[in-house]
């Protein structure tokens, strides 16, 4: 394998220790308590991570065979799939986080290098190497770890981690209608993204440290101060994952 997928396992295998530190945190009663999601409580997000990493697992076996197996078998059955496991009791969902969680890491761990070029297919029809597949549960691991609204904010999620999560909000914003144009600026300039079209706008710069605009980028509470272009309010930004 090479350094790059590598330090991404990494940094998925810190992820997911932080998520499932963050649930060991929740009283039972709190699994019933909302999420940052509009209309997931915290047990919705605990069943679709688990359910994440099994999908995650789908891919590699795709991977590994070559029979094409989907995350998911459809959008109807990922979310029953997420609504049976939030109804379940708090011990139940925590054990089924931990095996699924598990059952990812022997695979990654198991696959040999040369698989990781194959091409497989994301739930959103995007085709993609399989290389892909950590970064894609680093995401989902560290974001909804904030989603949990319990004590885990951006401040807690790597910096490189941030910046890595903003490549991946400005990539999926050019040319979006709904999206504002937005420049985003860590503290000295060391990164900038663009949202939206700048042919006919001028930007609006905000400028923060990378927890800060990671947060805003993804739609999340932002932790620290940020500075948008002559001291106005931010401009409100599309839903992310």
């Amino acid at each position: 394998m090479s350094a790059g997928p590598a330090m991404v396992l990494e940094q998925a295998a810190k992820g997911t220790a932080a998520f499932e530190a963050a649930v060991h945190r929740l009283t039972d009663p709190g699994f019933t308590r909302p999420s940052y999601l509009p209309g997931w409580s915290r047990a919705h997000v605990v069943a679709h991570v688990a359910r994440n990493a099994d999908a995650l697992v789908n891919l590699l076996i795709w991977a590994r065979t070559g029979v094409e197996t989907p995350m998911y078998a459809s959008g109807a059955q990922r979310a029953r799939e997420i609504e049976e496991g939030a109804r379940q009791p708090a011990e139940k969902l925590r054990a089924e986080l931990l095996a699924a969680d598990g059952r990812l890491a022997e695979e990654l761990a198991a696959l040999p290098d040369e698989y990781w070029a194959a091409t497989v297919r994301t739930a959103r029809g995007r085709e993609v190497p399989l290389s892909q597949v950590p970064w894609m549960r680093v995401r989902e691991v560290w974001v909804h770890a904030v989603d949990l609204n319990i004590d885990t904010s951006f401040d807690d999620v790597p910096h490189d981690v941030c910046a890595a999560l903003v490549d991946d909000v400005a990539a999926s914003f050019p040319g979006r209608p709904d999206s504002p144009t937005v420049r985003l600026r860590s503290e000295a300039g060391a990164h900038t993204w663009l949202l939206g079209d700048s042919a006919d706008v001028e930007p609006v710069v905000v400028s923060g440290d990378l927890p800060s605009l990671a947060a805003y980028a993804t739609g999340r509470p932002v932790p620290g101060p940020l500075y948008p272009t002559g001291g106005g309010s931010l401009p409100k930004l599309p839903a992310w994952l």
